[in-house]
């Protein structure tokens, strides 16, 4: 089974959109951005090419087959490993979802691409858009984001604004905050002056609650998070989930290995996942994790959170 799922994960647990059942189009962390708090690390492969990484039909062959599996799930979400705008078949990527699945297909983005038309065309097939934004300048967006090449702030900018006033579904904006450098009072102003020209249904502010990818990144702190919160007519969720990881990989070990790929895994969302499986030997588990290659284990806020940090295999 572990090879079957390639490409379809979970579901994992998310803040803003329930059970989540994952669909990832693009190779590991191959992104336009190189985000400082980035959970999965830096990025690897850095590119602002679009490209058919792999093919339409087998990503929505196997999502077909894990329905078969009657798993329970509130949304499929287009994520994963890095940017999914990347991908040059998201457009028919979500048709074939849709036509799928009658709950809600999302796409988590960067909102990077948002200024090339093509992109906002595609993403407005699905029933939730949720784009982020980091930056109120040119020099924040650089110092948090660090885009590839020429990526002008600007420009993306205006693209998510056109976007959101294009856009007929569900649009969710994020705002990761990071203490001392873009959520000081000024910098929330500048914030509610960009957010007035989005048109969304909901705002959420985060901030890092999984080790980050720079372990100079920190946390703004709860109140600092409530405060934005407040100002912008947002939702904090700067707390970690309580909802459970599931996976139809036979294989506890490798499944979580296959999670960890897209959604890092503290230690008790781990303890978790083998208690639902009936593992006792638990211990055993998180020994072999330890010493996995292919795993590192960061210490963040007092909890283990595992991470994969080598290729696929």
């Amino acid at each position: 089974m572990a090879e079957e799922l390639k490409y379809v994960f979970g579901p994992v647990p998310s803040r803003r959109l329930g059970q989540s059942l994952g669909v990832s189009p693009i190779p590991d962390r191959t992104c336009n951005y190189s985000c400082v708090y980035c959970q999965l690390g830096r990025t690897l492969h850095m590119t602002n090419q679009r490209k058919m990484f792999v093919p339409v039909e087998a990503l929505c062959k196997e999502f077909k087959k894990a329905l078969e599996k009657n798993i329970s799930f509130d949304v499929v979400t287009v994520v994963g490993e890095g940017e999914p705008t990347l991908y040059a078949g998201l457009g028919e990527l979500i048709d074939g979802l849709k036509a799928r699945t009658e709950k809600p297909v999302a796409v988590i983005t960067n909102g990077a691409l948002l200024y090339d038309r093509s992109v906002r065309e595609e993403l407005g097939k699905a029933d939730i858009v949720l784009p982020s934004l980091d930056a109120v300048s040119e020099e924040m967006f650089r110092k948090i984001n660090r885009p590839y090449g020429k990526l002008d702030y600007q420009a993306i900018t205006d693209g998510l604004i056109q976007f959101s006033n294009e856009y007929k579904g569900q649009l969710y904006l994020e705002i990761m905050l990071l203490e001392g450098v873009n959520c000081g009072d000024a910098d929330i102003k500048a914030f509610a002056q960009i957010v007035e020209k989005i048109h969304c249904d909901r705002i959420y502010v985060n901030t890092p609650v999984r080790p980050p990818a720079e372990d100079n990144v920190t946390a703004a702190s709860h109140a600092r998070v409530e405060a934005a919160a407040k100002c912008l007519g947002a939702i904090s969720i700067d707390m970690l989930t309580t909802g459970s990881f599931a996976s139809e990989i036979s294989d506890p070990y490798e499944a979580i290995i296959h999670i960890c790929q897209r959604h890092p895994m503290n230690q008790f969302e781990i303890k978790s996942f083998l208690e639902s499986k009936n593992i006792s030997n638990q211990a055993e588990f998180f020994k072999k994790l330890q010493n996995d290659p292919r795993m590192t284990a960061l210490d963040y806020k007092g909890i283990l959170t595992y991470r994969v940090t080598g290729g696929k295999q």
